[in-house]
């Protein structure tokens, strides 16, 4: 506006301000235009979108996760007594019960520092640990002490029903929990445990 009255003046405003006000006008009608506002969605569209995004995730997890016949391939020759595809999901989620239940040691140290304390119950071994000079006097140890084992094919798997986000070499899972009571999947523990006690060279005749 303060052009165009400068303008007035000078011998040729009129043609000026022909030919400044339209683009005035067309930049300021450009400005005072109001802004699309942005679609807002619902809590159901957005729940949705999570639900479909997480079953995507999961799939695509599960088709880069290998299979037990995958998983066997990869064991070293102390992996006896071998845990079948069905008792080993089993023990898996035996592992996972223990472990929020508190009733779980993990890893080499705490297994032999439990079994040399007088913990009693299953040993769930990983058989794909190398070197396997880590975890070769396990066996042995666990024979001396009664305590009867099973191996699954993964530690990483194994780790994962440990509720830790690192492979898992080994657990124990005790018979009862810190306070005396029965732990949780009691039934699944008793299979597991009639299961590797027809491997345990201890049983045998």
């Amino acid at each position: 506006l303060t052009s165009r009255l400068s303008l007035r003046h000078h011998p040729l405003s009129s043609e000026l301000v022909n030919y400044i006000s339209p683009s005035i006008i067309f930049i300021m009608s450009d400005s005072d235009q109001p802004k699309a506002k942005k679609q807002k969605t619902s809590k159901k569209d957005r729940k949705s979108l999570d639900k479909k995004e997480k079953k995507a995730t999961e799939s695509a997890t599960a088709a880069d996760t290998p299979t037990y016949e995958e998983r066997i391939l990869a064991i070293n020759i102390l992996a006896s007594p071998l845990a079948s595809k069905k008792s080993t999901k089993r023990a898996h989620k035996l592992v996972r019960k223990a472990s929020q239940s508190k009733s779980l040691r993990r890893g080499v140290k705490e297994l032999v520092k439990g079994v040399r304390k007088g913990d009693k119950g299953l040993a769930i071994l990983a058989g794909d640990v190398f070197p396997i000079d880590v975890m070769s006097h396990l066996p042995v140890l666990l024979e001396e002490h009664n305590i009867p084992y099973l191996f699954v094919p993964s530690k990483r798997d194994l780790g994962a029903a440990a509720c830790t986000k690192r492979p898992t070499s080994c657990v124990l899972v005790k018979d009862k929990t810190n306070d005396g009571k029965e732990i949780d999947g009691k039934d699944i523990y008793d299979e597991l445990v009639e299961e590797a006690k027809e491997y345990d060279p201890n049983n045998k005749q």
